[in-house]
């Protein structure tokens, strides 16, 4: 190469840098070429970007069916930049997992977030643990689980320990009544080392207490001492103190001295416990916060609320939230204006999330959503603001939140797990059809889904990593 030839070579090489530096000083500023220009003939655009959380290890990232990137085990997080303003088909996936799919708009200057991402397990296994069972009461600690079994005696209550695999018989029912008891119903206490048991024998209504904490065989404890009552639960302090309704009034007793107290309560129409206190709605209507003994009041609405005889009423609190369940109808209290209003004509169930941010309640065919306070990380959320989650063909029969993001139901012969997120449409996963109807348990602590069908109760593998 001649002398001439290599300065020219040189200059040329000057001219692209100076003519290029421009646009690489853009790019860097988050500005990209548009290749199809609008009509006033800017062809440079302000971009955006995609961020990601994905909860559930190492997965591939698709931008419209192109791999960008992945994520590892060490990081779970990933940030696409400098995209231009669009709508963009998003797959995020992982082997042995089903795909998180959405479209997802990248705005200028502005960042679209997906922080919520887990992906479920594609064909989950599920082992058969124990058969021959009638129902199931999970304890309050995820660790142990009351079978209701039956035989030519009649029915008894067997404990199963989750952690060691062990199976032991705790009551049975010629124990509580020689001529025989219908069971009615099971309650945990809240330390999960106390049962109260609720039977009927000859159309009267018993209660007994089981202390799961002492040697077996376990002696069941009468609570025939306090007559005719109406509802009972343990003091969730104090597992050796029952708190129980009879003839409107609210009142205390201790099982093993069998003092009762005066009652703390009077003209009760239903209660709730949360958050140390006693919510409770009296037969004028209107709602009231007292400790445990009932000396401290606090009255919240000005306005009563039309009480309806014969009508079931049940309140539901994470306070400062409080809802009021009138047969299927649901209220909200709003503090602001001390009145109620209506949020649902068709409610089942409710049950608050984990962070206390969400409620979410169902009935045959529907689960919706209402958000208790602003959610300012995307999708942004106002307090007061409904979400259906979904309407679905089957009745459903249990919904219960998979983590503060997702629930887990049944509907049918049919185990889903659907996200909460409503940009572009919600996404539900199939993850167990089974030839008989179900009724789910999903563990929080051991994160594993249990389930009983046609009299055998199963369990899956982990479904959260």
């Amino acid at each position: 190469m001649t002398k001439k030839t290599r300065t020219i070579l040189f200059y040329f090489c000057v001219f692209l840098f100076i003519l290029a530096a421009p646009f690489a000083v853009l790019y860097s500023q988050g500005y990209r070429i548009d290749l199809t220009p609008s009509a006033d003939g800017k062809i440079f655009t302000k971009t955006g970007g995609l961020y990601f959380k994905v909860w559930s290890g190492p997965a591939q990232v698709y931008l419209n069916d192109k791999l960008k990137k992945k994520t590892d085990l060490f990081f779970d997080t990933l940030l696409l930049k400098n995209l231009l303003p669009d709508t963009y088909k998003v797959r995020i996936q992982s082997d042995g997992f089903l795909p998180w799919e959405k479209n997802l708009t990248v705005e200028t200057n502005l960042v679209t977030e997906a922080k919520n991402i887990v992906l479920i397990p594609e064909n989950p296994k599920f082992n058969v643990l124990i058969k021959g069972i009638k129902d199931f009461f999970p304890a309050p600690d995820n660790k142990k689980i009351i079978f209701k079994k039956e035989n030519k005696s009649g029915w008894y209550l067997t404990l199963f320990d989750l952690e060691k695999n062990i199976e032991s018989t705790i009551i049975e029912e010629q124990k509580l009544s020689k001529n025989g008891a219908e069971f009615f119903s099971l309650e945990w206490s809240n330390d999960s080392k106390k049962i109260i048991i609720k039977i009927a024998v000859s159309e009267r209504e018993k209660f007994f207490v089981l202390e799961l904490d002492k040697t077996s065989p376990f002696s069941p404890i009468s609570l025939d001492f306090l007559g005719n009552i109406d509802n009972i639960s343990f003091n969730p302090q104090d597992s050796q103190k029952l708190f129980f309704a009879k003839n409107g009034n609210f009142s205390s007793t201790d099982y093993i001295t069998k003092q009762i107290s005066k009652p703390i309560l009077i003209n009760l129409t239903a209660y709730t416990l949360a958050n140390g206190m006693i919510v409770w709605l009296d037969g004028s209507g209107f709602i009231f916060i007292s400790d445990y003994t009932g000396k401290t009041q606090d009255e919240l609405n000005k306005t009563p609320f039309e009480i309806k005889t014969e009508t079931e009423y049940q309140l539901f609190a994470l306070m400062p939230d409080v809802f009021l369940k009138e047969s299927n109808s649901l209220f909200y209290f709003d503090r602001k204006t001390e009145n109620f209003e209506k949020v649902s004509d068709s409610v089942e169930k409710v049950d608050f999330s984990m962070d206390g941010k969400k409620i979410m309640f169902y009935n045959d065919y529907e689960i919706w959503i209402r958000y208790s306070e602003d959610i300012l990380s995307q999708p942004i959320k106002k307090a007061g603001d409904l979400e259906l989650i979904g309407r679905f063909s089957d009745k459903i029969e249990k919904v219960s939140w998979f983590n503060n993001n997702h629930l887990i139901f049944s509907d049918g012969n049919k185990v889903k797990i659907a996200e909460i997120d409503d940009r572009d449409k919600i996404q539900t996963w199939k993850i167990l059809e089974n030839e008989f109807p179900l009724k789910i348990f999903w563990n929080g602590k051991d994160k594993k889904l249990y389930f009983l069908s046609n009299g055998v109760f199963s369990s899956s593998d982990q479904l959260l990593r």
